[in-house]
């Protein structure tokens, strides 16, 4: 019988700054060990220190250092030439085409050292090498968790393109002379030390990524830009607030519905169900979360241009986690960085059925205008469902459109972006009463006049 590999086991760091209170900073810990059970580790333990800034050679002072290195059996000490200890598990995050084996789960051995650092916070190539050094353990910090995790759950070529780029200008600048001292290469590329060659070999690889994507996405904007007339809504929101499971409730879609951060990467349009004239396409993106790398933030604009274009933003808001506000005012940023912030848009706050009556009279007060609900509510999908449609009609107006019986052919096209309220014949052809947006009408209008 085949024996399954130990579980990785991960400390967490987290330096509480200035201006950060206490609940605030377990919050963001507590998020930080979510991240680390999704990448399949295990949280054993927490060192925890306030500073006036994420600064110095190994983040921690060094009580708390110290502290850390007894935890992994390092020995709290930077020695400058010391090569980081190379674990199985490095080997397991470093080879990508294994990367289910860290995931798989086993009995933990109470006296193995945890193998993992991770850090609460971005920190340079410079402070991870001197942690590794101390703690004699592999140190990632919270950005090549996220990474990571991308780099796992992406499934379309896009979404797996875009994240690539990402994990690439993350691992670049990390790279290192390897042990053997890193030699002068012969032939091709003569003059080259071995960290050279790495470096040059991951600039190739990114313009080749970037390439590739850009032809992806002239087919995505391809594709978005036939549905420009059509009544869209985009579901945005922190990461697991719940918008997967309101996106299978709207649409009756089989989309991934996981009690994990990030479950969903790739972007889902679906339709409204039960469907409605004009269609109404509802789409599913990713979620965000604080402390979003830069890179990510970038490497996704196209997938989230899906909110930039929508007609209607939902704001997906887990009202159960105490800590929604910040998490709310995290989408908002992300969204304003892109452009998105002037979508007309409406708050939710899900999973509602978890929230005490005392606590939602609070709600009620302070978001008068959104809308309290719980996606394993039908009751509640379906107001959700008229109030989607309900916004939409209020921009629709009615006109009176002409078929040629020459031109039949369009009847469908007319049916698809348009309600028909009425048709009569004459001699020239059908005469459609419809209501629409005023765009789509004139668009038909154009079609049926050329």
């Amino acid at each position: 019988m085949e024996t399954k590999p130990p579980v990785p086991r991960a400390i967490l760091v987290g330096v509480q700054l200035p201006g950060v209170d206490d609940v605030m900073h377990a919050a963001s810990l507590a998020e930080l060990g979510r991240l680390v059970k999704t990448l399949g580790y295990e949280v054993v333990g927490t060192v925890s220190q306030k500073r006036d800034e994420i600064g110095g050679a190994t983040v921690l002072g060094k009580g708390r250092l110290e502290e850390l290195a007894d935890m992994t059996g390092g020995t709290g000490v930077v020695e400058s030439m010391a090569p980081a200890r190379k674990s199985k598990a490095r080997e397991r995050f470093d080879d990508t085409g294994d990367s289910k084996a860290a995931m798989t789960s086993a009995e933990p051995d109470p006296q193995r050292r945890p193998e993992f650092v991770i850090v609460d916070h971005e920190i340079s190539p410079s402070q991870a090498r001197n942690l590794e050094r101390a703690t004699g353990a592999q140190v990632l910090d919270r950005t090549g968790v996220i990474v990571e995790i991308f780099h796992r759950h992406a499934h379309s070529r896009e979404a797996q393109l875009q994240v690539e780029i990402a994990r690439l200008k993350y691992v670049s600048p990390r790279l290192r002379e390897s042990s053997g001292g890193g030699g002068r290469q012969q032939g091709p590329g003569a003059g080259e030390s071995d960290l050279e060659v790495d470096r040059r070999k991951v600039r190739d690889r990114l313009a080749e990524l970037k390439e590739q994507l850009e032809n992806i996405q002239r087919d995505s904007d391809e594709r978005r830009s036939a549905r420009r007339d059509q009544l869209r809504v985009a579901l945005v929101g922190y990461t697991n607030a719940g918008k997967s499971s309101l996106m299978r409730a709207l649409t009756g879609s089989e989309v991934l519905v996981e009690d994990k951060l990030f479950a969903t990467l790739d972007t889902t349009v679906r339709a409204l169900q039960p469907e409605n004239r004009p269609l109404v396409l509802v789409s599913d993106t990713v979620g965000f979360i604080k402390k979003l790398p830069h890179d990510l933030v970038a490497s996704f604009r196209s997938t989230l241009a899906e909110a930039l274009e929508a007609s209607l933003l939902l704001f997906v808001v887990d009202a159960s986690d105490p800590t929604y506000e910040s998490q709310l005012e995290v989408s908002r940023s992300v969204l304003k960085e892109i452009g998105a912030d002037t979508v007309p848009s409406r708050l939710l706050l899900n999973k509602i059925d978890r929230v005490g009556e005392q606590d939602r009279a609070a709600l009620r007060a302070k978001h008068p205008d959104a809308i309290l609900l719980s996606a394993a509510s039908a009751q509640d999908v379906a107001a959700l469902r008229e109030s989607i449609i309900s916004f939409f009609e209020a921009s629709m107006v009615e006109d009176q459109l002409i078929l040629p019986y020459a031109k039949q052919g369009l009847l469908s096209d007319v049916y698809e972006n348009a309600r028909v309220l009425s048709e009569d014949y004459d001699a020239t052809g059908r005469i459609l009463r419809v209501r629409g947006l005023p765009a789509a009408i004139a668009r038909l209008r154009r079609a049926l006049a050329g």
